[in-house]
């Protein structure tokens, strides 16, 4: 899920420099390859969980014969033909067959995002419409965000809570123009949020409330790289920089009616994400994908473009054993709402607001092996003061990056922890977010 615009940066320190330098290239490179494909790989073992995306190796077309997700229980998205077509290497993440890298590789679908533009199969996320008069009442009772605060076209990013202020998922809520606001779910979360929402609208309207949802069958694609408006505009009848960051609009895209086209994204760049009708969307990703500017992209390259900016993945960095203040997205609730405290777990978060946590999502830098987790962070003393939740070698700085949660005495920017990998500590550097400057379409 996509986050607001963060300041923030690489590290300044010595110690976290990256290894590999200009006057070697070719080895650079290879150590960078490598650190992926190991980081990579260990992802790819648990992709079945929600926290599992990845997996690093030779690129060649893919072997499995049609039907054989199938055949394995797993979803398949509207694209899963195309992907194969294309050389996809598919594997299973959170109940569905999807690519995690094509044939360029994982590296240069990184690079290309950052530097041109790239195209991304999402339609495994949970797309659901809420229509009634009490939509916006009912979203509240599970959300924390203000949503009525909204404007027409306008979303935000927000968080489902439970009672004990964990988080059940991060969702993006748009207030569409027409009569019900869209919202985009995890697909790792899909049913139980399914469950929450469908339990919440029947007791709302057991009340006597308006509310009823509607689960889409649309495919999703995210469009992702500066050079994303260059190639959609062409397809578009509306003026795109009117468009700006997490704001949405109905239109039709490239000659295909009833699109949903909404700006924000996973990667940090400047993107879009389209809800196109199923039967639709290969001729849609076809003609994005015709191109030279656009590649296709898989898992990989988001993994790893989503942690260089700094957001969170459900299941690994966030949970429902951690809350918004814990996570670093006290942003998220709605000033409004704080003072109401009308939303699930709200005695607990806005206790925490006011002791602060005990512990802290922070960011680390480092030279070495790749910090994987759970790989054990550890303080100035050599005791255990958190533990590693994201990590992999950074394409687009060249040294490695992870998430992770310290005890908050170690959580300033600038402190030097080490991170325990194979039985060896290796010096870690806690790092301000997004690790590479993010690039959202902002009004000015």
């Amino acid at each position: 899920m996509s986050q607001a615009p963060r300041r923030g940066g690489p590290s300044r320190a010595e110690s976290c420099r990256a290894v590999p330098s200009s006057a070697e290239p070719g080895r650079a490179r290879r150590m960078l390859r490598a650190g992926c494909r190991a980081a990579l790989a260990r992802r790819h073992m648990a992709s079945a969980l929600v926290s599992g995306a990845g997996g690093r190796g030779e690129a060649r077309p893919c072997r499995a014969e049609p039907g054989r997700a199938a055949q394995e229980g797993l979803k398949q998205t509207p694209l899963d033909a195309l992907h194969r077509a294309r050389g996809g290497r598919m594997v299973p993440f959170a109940g569905w067959s999807l690519p995690v890298q094509y044939g360029r590789g994982h590296l240069e679908s990184h690079l290309h995002t950052r530097r041109h533009c790239s195209l991304f199969d999402v339609s495994h996320m949970l797309q659901t419409r809420v229509y009634g008069r009490d939509r916006v009442r009912f979203l509240e009772s599970l959300v924390v965000g203000d949503i009525a605060e909204l404007r027409p076209g306008q979303g935000t990013l927000t968080l489902l809570t439970n009672e004990r202020g964990g988080i059940v998922d991060d969702l993006i809520v748009t207030n569409t123009a027409e009569d019900h606001l869209y919202v985009v779910s995890n697909a790792g979360c899909a049913d139980k949020d399914r469950a929450v929402m469908e339990g919440r609208a029947a007791e709302l309207r057991a009340a006597g409330g308006d509310v009823h949802l509607e689960v889409l069958d649309n495919a999703l694609l995210a469009l992702q790289g500066p050079s994303m408006a260059q190639v959609l505009q062409t397809g578009l009848p509306d003026d795109l920089t009117k468009l700006t960051f997490m704001t949405s609009t109905a239109t039709t895209v490239f000659g295909v009616p009833g699109c949903r086209v909404t700006r924000c994204g996973y990667t940090g760049e400047d993107g879009v994400e389209i809800s196109v009708p199923a039967g639709r969307a290969v001729e849609l990703a076809e003609r994005l994908l015709g191109c030279p500017e656009v590649w296709p992209a898989g898992l990989a390259a988001r993994d790893s473009l989503r942690l260089e900016a700094g957001l969170c993945l459900y299941g690994s960095d966030i949970d429902e054993s951690t809350t918004p203040v814990e996570a670093g997205l006290l942003w998220t609730l709605g000033k409004r709402r704080r003072t109401a405290m009308d939303f699930p777990g709200a005695a607990v978060i806005m206790e925490q607001v006011k002791e602060k946590p005990k512990r802290k999502r922070v960011g680390l830098t480092s030279v070495g092996p790749p910090l994987r987790p759970p790989a054990t962070i550890l303080g100035p003393e050599g005791t255990p003061v958190g533990t590693v939740t994201s990590g992999c070698p950074s394409p687009s700085l060249g040294k490695n990056i992870a998430m992770g949660y310290v005890q908050a005495a170690h959580s300033r920017p600038g402190t030097t922890l080490s991170v325990e990998v194979r039985k060896k500590q290796h010096p870690a550097l806690v790092t301000k977010m997004p690790f590479v400057p993010t690039h959202y379409y902002v009004a000015k």
